[in-house]
């Protein structure tokens, strides 16, 4: 073998000294695609769109990638602009799931296919197949955490419970709640476990647009009312953002011995505070597994292919039934977040110290 590779290099440089080298062959023009993305204040989303920038251009396709920074209006004028250049196919990061239908009629028309990201576009034929995470198994995940932190099947008596959901109009947030509230309302029934601010209904505790102002405003809210000199021993919360919203308002309130908090994404900053033994814990999604999925999934329809998919049945948008790729969701707390993080490569030992 080294020979073989030593006879190749004289080759090259023979061949380079006689002037009679052969141009190099031009890659073919695999054209570009869209991406489109909800906003860069969420760290995830912007490693999101890194990896799947990354994992196109490692296939020869240009990309344009766009974020609209949670502005609905802005990420149709985004889309449209990527139909009006032709690109071959759209990645999607819905911003409102129920906002895209006409904009998507458009690319159905000229015969751009669509990958729903992450989020589950609503009321539309024109999505051709979606990559996501098993959303409702985040929420069981979640609602695991508060059921064996606060040892609810062991003990007696009764602990307290705020709820949190994501943004209304993010399917995903759905799931996230339902598949929580699938474990935990067996307790609030029997007492084991009590909501004091009596909100418990999804379009109550929801958080619109994942905004942690709003959230952090409402935990704040709740303290200074319904559970003031109360005790609260568990948050629900559905990402990160509100885990951390919810944190400071706590500890704003005084809060030293802080209840079980929920999150989701393994962003940095609550990876520090899962090991600083602040936030329980998260739900690991690797986002870059993601976004490989979607990847292959538009290369195979562009190649002609038919993509894989693991679920055909659970993902009904309200006109159709979507072939879903599903990823599975870890749960990482203060016992396995070096493995999982660290050891996995998500972060470094320095990023999680400093």
């Amino acid at each position: 073998m080294r020979r073989f590779v030593v006879a190749t290099m004289v080759l090259a440089l023979l061949t380079g000294c006689s002037g009679t080298a052969e141009p190099a062959v031009e890659q073919p023009d695999r054209g570009t695609i869209g991406i489109a993305m909800p906003t860069t204040t969420s760290i995830r989303w912007v490693g999101d769109g890194e990896s799947i920038v990354r994992q196109f251009q490692l296939l020869g396709y240009k990309t344009d990638l766009q974020y609209a920074e949670d502005d609905v209006n802005r990420q149709i004028d985004q889309i449209t602009s990527m139909i009006d250049g032709k690109v071959r196919a759209l990645v999607v990061g819905a911003i409102d799931g129920t906002a895209l239908k006409n904009v998507l009629a458009d690319a159905a028309t000229a015969k751009i296919p669509v990958i729903s990201y992450d989020r589950l576009i609503r009321d539309t034929p024109d999505i051709t197949y979606y990559a996501t995470f098993d959303n409702y198994k985040v929420g069981v995940l979640q609602a695991t955490t508060i059921i064996k932190a606060l040892r609810l099947d062991s003990t007696g008596g009764s602990d307290n419970i705020e709820l949190f959901a994501g943004s209304a109009d993010d399917n995903n947030a759905t799931f996230f709640f339902n598949g929580a509230m699938s474990l935990l309302r067996p307790y609030l029934r029997s007492g084991r476990l009590r909501v004091v601010s009596g909100e418990t209904a999804f379009a109550t505790v929801a958080t619109q647009r994942w905004d942690n102002a709003v959230a952090k405003k409402r935990m704040k809210r709740l303290l200074a009312g319904p559970l003031r000199g109360k005790r609260v021993d568990a948050v629900l919360c559905p990402n990160d953002g509100i885990a951390r919203a919810a944190l400071e308002a706590l500890q704003e309130d005084g809060y030293r011995k802080l209840p079980v908090i929920t999150g989701q994404d393994a962003e940095l900053e609550s990876a520090k505070l899962i090991a600083a033994g602040k936030q329980t814990e998260t739900v690991y999604k690797d986002t870059r597994e993601l976004a490989k999925v979607a990847v292959q999934m538009t290369n195979s329809l562009l190649l002609g292919g038919v993509p894989e998919v693991n679920d055909e049945k659970q993902y009904d948008n309200g006109v159709k039934v979507v072939p879903t790729f599903l990823l599975q969701p870890v749960n990482v707390d203060r016992t396995n977040y070096r493995r999982v993080l660290i050891d996995g490569g998500y972060y470094t030992a320095d990023q999680l110290a400093g």
